[in-house]
């Protein structure tokens, strides 16, 4: 009994382990793979890889960004279960590979000349006929024939009560198959190169030799070991970064919790970086020229290394990957934005460094970010033709206020408009927003500006504020007067003034009434109106600007009088703020402005600038005085030894698919049999797909077989 309840085990677990075989080396289950690769693919593709994780909060929300980090979106192609599929894929066309192989070389050798004469009647293309020549010269002469048509033709004799009958079996389009052979490999090397050249080696080495993705910061040199790969790795691809004038060994390697440092067995030096612009301001051409020096031998070695150009040294491609700043010298000017201090100051810093700042009790740290040399901008007749374009972008991401530079173009104007400096205020708490500020001002409406760029996050686009230029071409005129603005001992005087000179010859009391009109117009606009209050959206400052005005007309004005009302209280605004730009001039020691067109474009600007900045996000602005461009070059480097086995299953799937596409596998039979003094030929075509070029070269074989026949009976 417990002999035949373990053979009965036996034959259980056979068959078990006979269905996982047949089911891994299915069709079926090789399409699902292929499916399921796509989709990853399609994935990565959309889905940026290997971004900061804050960019993956700032799109998708903290629960979803923990999601998809949790199935490892953002490193599809690295990912575990993306790589089990690769490899489950290998397994699943390998098993099929050694199952139908020896299967289509063992038909790839049979003729199949011992068809019999009945089943020749069922194939779709047949034909018979009565030949005027014995069945063995006419056998002969077929294959003749057949031969001279790239045919391969076996010959059978066989003994019949008649006579001796000769079956002539011939086959053509062997590729056919060979091509499905061929395809079903290439799948096979291609993910076999693919996980050569992916992080499958770099994990490994993590599983185990003990190597640990590095997350502090600090030196490259000081990285410990175990954070590091040997020259020897068989396969890597990383980033290497080098500044000008600099040289680097040892590259960078993304992981989703870190980096693995990668030592070279050579240093890059990059003696010169090399970028030229399309008039659209998008590179045309960067190239970096550098010096290998090899750690071994101590050669040195000059080269370039251009896009799509790349340079090998000791089986390591070197590739042009794009550029950066290697740490320009950056000299800014701050001006403050806010309050009724005028003081503004010099600092400068290299991009990649930051330096602490005080504003009164707060404090700020100043990160240095980025440097443009070269700005192509878009402009269009539409935004030159004064546009009101203070209405978009800008008004959604800072409470709706600040003057938008961008606008949607329909034609392309492009113009450079110099250089620009990026960096980032954080506060105490670690938030942070981005700035963007052009150093030259911009010609926009006829007036020219500088424009000043914000963001809150980096998935956001930037939106600019508008300061107008003095007659100088620099920001202090307008620094002056939103200085002024901000202290009540010269609004007041400024009331006054204004008081005097557009009611002067009037009775007192029409002067007092006018001044008291000012008085509150331009408290209003100074936010220091109580009746008013704060920002709806921020309770911590004031609401102050034209808003302000707005916000004050609704209240207290009848909707039928606020229109004309309105007009009133900004002309008598505009007035009096033209007499506070007048008292900041000569405090500043400058001759008092006249009321030309110029100077009416500068106060116009100002007013729409001086309004916006009640919600520009923060204290002060920072202005690039000069700079000393550094640049860097970014390489990747790569020793991709399965790069060659990709390249041949490349070859082999284009030859496989070509061959299962347009080889058509045909066989031929045509049985002779003997029939009086000539011989009776019953002849038969299959083929593997159905085509109107069967039916063609059926009728030609027919009738050139056939051509000494007395009928053909089709």
């Amino acid at each position: 009994m417990s002999a035949s309840t373990a053979g009965i085990e036996l034959k259980s677990g056979s068959q078990r382990l006979s269905a996982a075989v047949e089911l891994l080396s299915s069709m079926r289950f090789a399409i699902s793979l292929l499916t399921v690769i796509c989709i990853a693919s399609v994935v990565g593709t959309v889905l940026k890889q290997h971004e900061p994780l804050n960019n993956y909060v700032n799109q998708f929300g903290p629960f979803w960004s923990e999601v998809f980090g949790a199935l490892s979106l953002y490193s599809v192609y690295s990912a575990w279960w993306f790589l089990l599929i690769l490899a489950f894929l290998v397994v699943s066309t390998s098993l099929c590979i050694l199952r139908n192989t020896p299967k289509i070389l063992t038909d790839l050798k049979l003729y199949k000349e011992n068809i019999r004469e009945q089943s020749l009647k069922a194939f779709p293309h047949k034909a018979e006929a009565r030949l005027n020549e014995n069945t063995e010269a006419a056998a002969q002469r077929m294959g003749q024939v057949l031969l001279a048509s790239g045919w391969k033709v076996r010959l059978q004799r066989r003994d019949t009560p008649q006579g001796p009958g000769w079956m002539v079996a011939a086959k053509a389009g062997a590729a056919n198959k060979l091509g499905y052979i061929a395809a079903h490999v290439a799948i096979v090397l291609v993910c076999i190169g693919g996980l050569l050249d992916g992080d499958l080696v770099v994990r490994a080495q993590m599983w185990f030799n003990g190597k640990t993705p590095f997350t502090g910061g600090g030196l490259i040199a000081d990285v410990p070991a175990e954070h590091r790969l040997s020259a020897r790795n068989p396969t890597f691809r990383g980033n290497l970064l080098v500044t000008e004038g600099t040289r680097a060994g040892t590259a960078i390697l993304a992981q989703p919790q870190g980096v693995i440092l990668q030592d070279l067995p050579f240093d890059v030096e990059l003696k010169k970086f090399v970028v030229e612009y399309y008039s659209t301001g998008m590179p045309k051409l960067f190239a970096s020229d550098i010096v290998i020096h090899d750690r071994d031998t101590g050669e040195t070695q000059e080269a370039r290394v251009e896009v799509n150009h790349p340079v090998s040294h000791r089986g390591i491609q070197i590739y042009q990957s794009s550029f950066d700043d290697g740490g320009s010298l950056l000299k800014l000017r701050g001006l403050p934005m806010g309050g009724a201090s005028a003081a503004a100051f010099e600092v400068q810093g290299r991009v990649g460094e930051s330096t602490a700042l005080t504003n009164g009790d707060e404090r700020l740290l100043l990160e240095f970010t980025g440097l443009r040399v070269i700005n192509v901008e878009n402009f269009t007749d539409t935004l030159q033709s004064g546009a009101d374009v203070r209405k978009v972008d800008l008004r959604q991401a800072i409470e709706g206020r600040l003057g938008s530079a961008h606008k949607t173009m329909t034609e392309k104007e492009l113009r450079n408009v110099g250089p620009s400096v990026s960096y980032k205020l954080r506060d105490a708490a670690g938030q942070a927003r981005e700035y963007h500020n052009y150093m030259l001002p911009i010609d926009l409406d006829g007036a020219r500006v500088f424009v000043l760029g914000v963001r809150e996050t980096p998935a956001e686009p930037l939106r600019y504020l508008r300061v107008p230029a003095d007659e100088n071409d620099s920001m202090d005129g307008y620094v002056r007067l939103r200085t002024a603005l901000a202290n009540a001992d010269w609004r007041r005087e400024a009331v006054r003034r204004y008081a005097d000179q557009a009611a002067q010859g009037q009775r007192s009391e029409v002067v007092q009434a006018l001044a008291v009109s000012a008085q509150r117009a331009i408290e209003l606009f100074a936010g220091t109106d109580p009746d008013v209050g704060r920002q709806p959206n921020d309770s911590t400052r004031p609401l102050g600007g034209l808003q302000a005005v707005s916000a004050f007309m609704e209240m207290n004005v009848p909707e039928a009088e606020r229109e004309r009302a309105a007009e009133v209280l900004l002309r008598i605004l505009n007035g009096t703020l033209f007499e506070l730009y007048q008292m900041s001039r000569e405090r500043a020691g400058l001759a008092r402005a006249d009321r030309s067109e110029q100077n009416a474009a500068f106060m116009t600007q100002a007013v729409l600038s001086l309004s916006d900045g009640f919600f520009y996000p923060a204290p002060m602005a920072f202005m690039l005085t000069d700079f000393e461009q550094v640049q860097a070059s970014v390489f990747q480097v790569a020793r991709a030894p399965g790069k060659n086995i990709v390249y041949l299953g490349c070859l082999l799937l284009i030859i496989g698919v070509f061959a299962m596409l347009y080889v058509r596998e045909r066989r031929l039979w045509v049985w002779l049999a003997p029939q009086g003094d000539g011989a009776r030929a019953s002849m038969a075509l299959s083929s593997n797909r159905k085509l109107m070029d069967n039916d063609r070269e059926f009728d030609t074989l027919k009738t050139r077989l056939l051509q000494n026949s007395s009928e053909v009976t089709p």
